[in-house]
């Protein structure tokens, strides 16, 4: 058997590279070896039995990127080889989902079934060649046969057929004279084969079944092994991407290819697949949540599917960005699903308008409100920070809601919204004092009787007086209904396949809060004509869509995209957590059912002895959770480090999750590369970071050059200036000198523009070279900014 000697990385010219992942980098140096002409040629080639979801975008972004880059072209193609799962309106459905995301693949778009022919052609070629035979064993039978990987396989009694017989047999397979599972085509190749796969594979298969495009013309179809590799041959694909999961069936692929008579010559390349926290990407389990009606379609919001993002308000430019962000590996690890949301966030932020609606709204009367009088207020769409121009005017009156839970008759400490006998701004409106609460005969409170302070129009700060919180209303009497869906992650922990138990029932892991439907809901009334498919910031609640689907004009249904910040990291008590206003409290998930006893001793089984007792040391006699204790059993050289660096003091917990998410990027960036630094080291650095001597944006800068250099953590810090600033006396004259700077901005602060808190803070922050304490700086702008002027 011939095999490849391409490798598919770089090879001594890897600083020519620098800046590119291994496979732009494969890819360039393809180009400058000469390789294919200098042609660069991708294909995305989905199979049409269900919806792409955000782990293909991650392909196709890959696929048609490269290709662009190089100034080539991808070629999109249907691997339809299964008529039992295929349909036309899957293929409808990528294609759409394809062009939605930016690309376009102008006349190459290719179906498998158009060479069906071909591949049936060459099929009796490798008969003739003696390299394939027809196996009337059964599907069982073929597996018993196949051996395990200590044991080679035995030869089936129809393997040494003669070429003649074989042929009489495929040919009358694919004239339809047997049934289903009679016989199979089958390479012949090596029984004894270390990699399982080439222990003789199946090539062709009998289906009595009708297909989307080709009908009954076929009764025998390909199997993916041996399609796929001849379809880019075919087209003179010259780079083909797949994900890890396909690494040994690349010698299956090359065999195919260097025994059939094609016109070209591709190779495979795999990257690590995305695997995304507290997500499914198998589509076959997708199919299983559709129809069992855990969710509402393949559209459902919650769904990681294209089109789910899409009708949940993500924008393609969203994901595009976040593919850019977790970039192209060569080992398979988990992405945290924040990175999803930050780039959600970060893109919406300059494009959906700001505007106001009350969730959950309790009723307040200003008793001192000029009777019938009603107030337009102007608010601007966008903030000081977003380039863009545009307000609207809101009316007021002496009936407004707001948000149930910005109301509290016991406020705890640092709750800063309306109380008995305490003042709020109103945004865009007045200061209001709460005086009475109205309750129903069951004790529900349905009313607070509130008065309002005339001189304080558009949230001016009243004289003598500090006002802390602002929150957001409308007003009773021009709000209009609508229902608000609050969508969340649809799993209640990261790795739901993981965590499914021995049943692999992922199910039991559903999150019940996954969708909250809020029907009592009311909005501003400047939205009332927008087209279905805007998109909006609920100001202090988070970024929304009107839905597509079921939003009309007279029943406003918009679907929540994501939270301002990270609510989950709060539950979980991440220090990850968004710094800023403290989030509005919410339920958080209910807990799943523990898997049977029997999962974790499945799951332990598959571990040696030796990893078995640092999995168990570390999970409980240490306490870290499941899967970054076995993340570093699993890899000696991190769980040596993982126990050195305890050893040197630093916690636990946050030692191993450094060392399994941000210090595995790196080495992974860089896999050949030796440890250059020891536990003593990390546990340094660590405490640079949990002192506020690091931001943790600085700590991951300093964590690279650890990686690359080796050294003191220290060091780093002072030769690169990377200290960050948290005594506020340090930052007093800073804070000082940017308020005197922007009187016009501390005005308008006090007058209500609160949102002009991010700008003084980027002014300090320049002004620091970013090394001020974000946090510190904030409660230093809000002492001053909220005191009396004068």
């Amino acid at each position: 058997m011939s095999t490849s000697t391409r490798t598919g990385t770089p090879g001594p010219t890897e600083d020519r590279n620098a800046g590119l992942d291994f496979v732009r980098a494969m890819i360039a140096e393809d180009r400058r070896a000469g390789r294919h002409g200098g042609r660069v040629v991708t294909r995305f080639p989905p199979e049409p039995n269900g919806h792409l979801h955000i782990g293909h975008a991650k392909a196709i972004c890959l696929d048609f990127g490269a290709a662009a880059e190089f100034g080539g072209r991808c070629h999109l193609r249907m691997d339809d080889t299964n008529p039992e799962t295929e349909e036309m309106a899957y293929v409808e459905a990528i294609i759409r989902d394809v062009r939605w995301l930016g690309f376009d693949w102008g006349e190459h778009l290719y179906y498998a079934s158009d060479y069906f022919e071909q591949f049936y052609e060459l099929a009796e070629g490798l008969v003739r060649k003696g390299l394939a035979y027809v196996d009337s064993h059964s599907e069982d039978e073929i597996r018993a046969f196949r051996g395990s990987v200590t044991e080679p396989g035995k030869p089936s009694p129809y393997r040494d057929r003669s070429v003649a017989e074989n042929l009489d047999l495929l040919r009358r397979m694919r004239a339809g004279e047997f049934p289903d599972g009679a016989h199979v085509l089958r390479a012949k190749i090596d029984l004894a084969s270390a990699n399982m796969l080439m222990r003789d594979p199946v090539l062709y298969r009998i289906r009595h079944a009708t297909h989307y495009r080709r009908g009954d013309d076929w009764c025998i179809y390909p199997l993916y092994d041996y399609a796929h590799p001849l379809e880019d041959a075919i087209e003179c694909v010259t780079h083909s991407l797949c994900t890890l999961e396909f690494e040994n069936n690349r010698d299956i692929y090359d065999w195919v290819v260097e025994h059939c008579d094609v016109p070209c010559r591709p190779y495979q390349t795999e990257f690590a697949r995305l695997e995304l926290d507290y997500t499914i990407m198998s589509k076959r389990k997708l199919l299983r949540l559709v129809e069992g009606g855990h969710v509402g379609g393949w559209d459902d919001p919650r769904m990681p599917t294209i089109a789910g993002l899409r009708r949940r308000g993500v924008t393609p430019e969203s994901i595009r960005a976040f593919c850019d962000l977790i970039g192209i590996a060569k080992t398979n690890s988990r992405v945290d699903i924040g990175k999803l949301e930050y780039a959600i966030r970060d893109d919406l932020n300059t494009r959906a308008p700001r505007v106001l609606c009350v969730v959950d709204p309790v009723r307040v009367v200003l008793t001192n409100w000029p009777a019938d009088r009603v107030e337009h207020l102007e608010a601007p769409y966008w903030p000081h920070d977003v380039p863009r121009e545009g307000s609207r005017l809101l009316p007021f009156s002496g009936a407004l809601l707001i948000e149930r839970d910005d109301f509290s008759e016991d406020p705890p400490r640092g709750f800063h919204r309306l109380a008995p006998g305490r003042e709020v701004r109103l945004r865009y409106g007045y200061v209001i004092r709460c005086n009475e609460v109205v309750k129903d005969a069951a004790g529900e409170i349905v009313e607070l009787r509130c008065t309002y302070d005339p001189d304080t129009r558009g949230g001016a700060a009243p004289a003598g007086r500090s006002v802390r919180g602002t929150l957001h209303w409308v007003s009773e009497a021009h709000a209009l209904p609508c229902e608000v869906r609050l969508y969340d992650r649809l799993f209640s922990v990261a790795d739901p396949e993981a965590d499914a138990g021995e049943d692999g029932d992922f199910i039991r892991h559903l999150n019940p809060d996954s969708l909250v439907v809020a029907k009592r809901a009311r909005i501003e009334p400047g939205v009332a004509t927008d087209a279905a498919g805007s998109r909006y910031q609920f100001e202090r609640l988070g970024y929304f869509i009107s839905d597509a689907v079921d939003s009309r004009p007279d029943a406003l249904v918009f679907n929540r995209t994501v939270t301002l910040r990270d609510t989950w990291a709060k539950i979980s008590g991440s220090r990850d957590a968004s710094p800023g206003r403290p989030e509005r409290a919410r339920p958080a998930p209910r807990s799943a059912p523990p898997p049977p006893a029997a999962a974790t001793t499945r799951a332990f089984a598959e571990r040696t002895p030796a990893v078995q007792a640092r999995f168990e040391r570390y999970a409980e006699a240490i306490g870290l959770d499941a899967d970054t204790a076995d993340r570093l059993a699993r890899d000696e050289r991190t769980g040596t480090l993982f126990e050195d660096t305890v050893a040197a003091g630093a916690d636990p917990r946050t030692a191993g999750n450094w060392i399994v998410n941000d210090l595995a990027r790196e080495l992974a960036a860089r896999p050949d590369a030796p440890l250059r630094f020891g536990g003593v080291q990390l546990a340094a650095f660590l405490r640079l970071l949990a002192g506020d001597t690091v931001s943790s944006t600085a700590a991951r800068e300093v964590l690279a050059e650890l990686v690359d250099t080796g050294g003191d953590p220290a060091a780093i810090v002072e030769r690169r200036g990377l200290g960050q600033i948290s005594d506020p006396a340090a930052l007093t004259a800073a804070v000082d000198a940017v308020l005197a700077a922007h009187p016009d901005k501390v005005e308008a602060y006090r007058a209500g523009r609160t949102g002009l808190l991010g700008f003084f803070t980027g002014q300090v922050m320049g002004r620091t070279d970013g090394r001020a304490n974000p946090g510190v700086v904030q409660d230093l702008l809000r002492d001053r900014l909220d005191a009396s002027p004068g």
